[in-house]
């Protein structure tokens, strides 16, 4: 058991330097496109952040068990859109500010977010309702792409390819790192005899939100807010569409309505809830993080309570 603490700690211990590395090369990258920091955080460090959750999405559809990693998408979103938040304005230290075309995108985004749940109130997503998930995911980063592309109060710099290399290199670490921490965290469960429904929330839900979650502390902290918002907003949307459209692509399949009716609602309501707060004084404070953190707590509740 000592070594599973071990092994976690040093994995953790990865995906925070690469963290680093990661913030760092994109900003660069920001800078030589003209691209607005948000656009990088929304497009760039967000589709790689989603690698966790895809990999076991896609695996759990070629097993033939594909609901478990529909839960797991809708619950990490969940996590991504309250507890994430509440720990990167935490470690900040201050109030995250969100600008204005972040809230100009609110009603794409929402709607955005809406589809997949009313696709998926009949119990099943067949490969045509993944193909549009799909469209309406790309058509979504198409137009974020289109509205945000050039900020002309960037001072340009030169396009150096080793910026890619080396924030590839970097993401890809945390990547591999949050893999890690996952499966050495199911192996400590198991050791420890934990319910497998606490395993599922705590461990595999949450552990495919570190990379978002540690490199949204990393760039709150270094005062790139943007950023940070755009890879949470960034990553939610790729799973809710994108990601349960490839699944569903590979593997049409059935699940249990109440992935949709209890996560997928807790998951709808958070997204207006965190909209609402960047809303009201365009920045997200402290009180309104403790505010998402019990939504987030509420939403464990109900999920544990009817798990029994």
């Amino acid at each position: 058991m000592l070594s599973l603490f071990i092994l976690i700690l040093f994995s953790l211990f990865v995906v925070i330097k690469s963290s680093n590395y990661a913030i760092h090369y994109s900003t660069r990258l920001a800078e030589s496109f003209c691209l607005s920091k948000y656009v990088v955080g929304f497009i760039i460090v967000a589709i790689i952040s989603i690698l966790p959750e895809s990999f076991i999405s896609i695996t759990s559809a070629v097993k033939g068990v594909p609901a478990f990693g529909l839960g797991t998408l809708f619950g990490s979103n969940v996590a991504d859109l309250s507890f994430v938040f509440v720990f990167v304005i935490l470690f900040a230290g201050r109030n995250l500010k969100v600008e204005s075309k972040i809230v100009k995108n609110k009603p794409v985004y929402l709607v955005s977010m809406l589809i997949p749940i009313i696709l998926g109130l009949n119990g099943h997503y067949s490969r045509f309702e993944g193909l549009a998930l799909i469209v309406v995911g790309v058509l979504f980063y198409y137009l974020t792409l289109k509205d945000n592309k050039l900020d002309v109060s960037i001072k340009k710099t030169k396009f150096k390819i080793k910026d890619v290399i080396f924030l590839l290199i970097s993401m890809g670490l945390i990547l591999l790192g949050s893999q890690a921490i996952v499966k050495f965290g199911i192996d400590l469960a198991n050791v420890l005899y934990i319910s497998p429904v606490l395993i599922g929330m705590f461990i595999v839900g949450l552990g495919t939100v570190l990379p978002e979650l540690i490199f949204s502390i990393k760039a709150a902290r270094h005062h790139q807010d943007s950023l940070a918002l755009g890879d949470i907003l960034g990553t939610v949307v790729a799973d809710a569409t994108v990601v349960v459209g490839i699944v569903a692509l590979i593997c049409p399949f059935e699940f249990n309505r109440r992935i949709v009716y209890v996560t997928g609602t807790f998951m709808v309501l958070a997204t207006f809830l965190l909209f609402y707060f960047m809303k009201s004084g365009k920045k997200i404070t402290k009180k309104e993080a403790i505010l998402l953190f019990v939504f987030y707590l509420f939403f464990v509740s109900v999920e544990l309570l009817i798990s029994q």
